[in-house]
């Protein structure tokens, strides 16, 4: 069983939590009239297997946006943070997809 640690409730079931998506692809911006990097941030992605980096939202919880390190082999947690501790920490998390994210303040 999949247990995250969300760094403001502790560790909670992954059934309390809301997969939300790769944490290392660039969100285009919103004005964007690109379809193809629009259609290729929505529909095209890695498996990846090993650690990954995933972003879930904490919905039964304190509704936080949270950016998880997984192994995608093993289901391990290697780490969570908070996704507005994350945006501007390294290269891999779209500050835009952070941003849009964690609303729910």
């Amino acid at each position: 069983m999949l247990r995250l640690s969300c760094p403001i409730c502790g560790t909670r079931d992954y059934t309390e939590f809301h997969y939300g998506g790769d944490a290392r692809k660039r969100r285009p911006e919103h004005a964007a009239a690109d379809l193809k990097a629009w259609h290729d941030y929505v529909f095209l992605f890695d498996n990846v297997k090993g650690v990954h980096r995933e972003f879930w939202q904490h919905l039964l919880g304190c509704r936080q946006w949270l950016v998880v390190e997984r192994d995608t082999a093993s289901n391990v947690v290697v780490s969570t943070v908070l996704a507005r501790s994350a945006v501007g920490t390294t290269a891999s998390v779209s500050p835009g997809a952070g941003a849009s994210r964690e609303g729910n303040t």
